[in-house]
């Protein structure tokens, strides 16, 4: 499915949304997600899967589509509410947001991955390996990615221990060090299995 759809006989353009999400993975924070309609009149060279370009190109890209797309947005699903949904639908809950909190109405969307989020205004579509081969996903990708790298950088600012602007939340070797040292943070997904390990380790010390 192409971003834009001309259909001759009301000679109208259709517009589509690309949507896509970072943060499944980490230990911590929010699951970021953007939707983008892209403007085919303002075109942006090099857009794919976020995780095929360097941190300086994606930061460059992500200025490039905020100027230029015709509609942009975030959506976030909350620690807490991943704790409480599971990971799957929060990333679901985060997409559905960015959808709604476009300022242009998309007449369809196209989703990254196998599944859709539900209660969208208009038809969507899954595309596994979307974000590498549709524009619009691979700049909902740039965009979640950014955002949710600079969320990871403030929350090293007050907690530097963590390591947080290396690791980004994944649960590295260093990562883990960290909570089992320091003890998980409020930003800590209490779900996650190393989580619960550190919390349950440092109740027992405190008992």
């Amino acid at each position: 499915m192409s971003q834009i759809e001309l259909w001759p006989e009301i000679n109208e353009i259709v517009l589509c949304a690309g949507v896509d999400e970072v943060g499944r993975g980490p230990l911590v924070g929010a699951v970021v997600a953007a939707a983008v309609i892209l403007d085919p009149g303002r075109p942006i060279v090099g857009l794919t899967d976020s995780k095929k370009l360097n941190a300086r190109r994606r930061e460059a890209l992500a200025l490039e589509i905020r100027e230029r797309a015709t509609a942009w947005s975030i959506g976030e699903a909350s620690a807490a509410e991943i704790d409480r949904l599971n990971i799957l639908h929060a990333s679901l809950l985060a997409m559905r947001r960015a959808v709604e909190g476009l300022k242009v109405a998309p007449a369809s969307v196209l989703v990254d991955g196998n599944r859709c989020p539900e209660g969208l205004a208009c038809p969507a579509q899954a595309i596994v390996g979307g974000d590498a081969c549709e524009p619009s996903i691979g700049a909902a990708s740039i965009l979640a990615k950014v955002y949710r790298d600079a969320q990871m950088d403030a929350l090293h600012a007050i907690h530097p221990g963590y390591g947080f602007d290396r690791h980004r939340g994944y649960p590295t070797a260093d990562h883990r060090q960290a909570l089992q040292r320091l003890g998980p943070l409020p930003e800590h997904r209490r779900s996650f299995r190393p989580v619960r390990d550190a919390l349950a380790a440092e109740s027992n010390v405190k008992s």
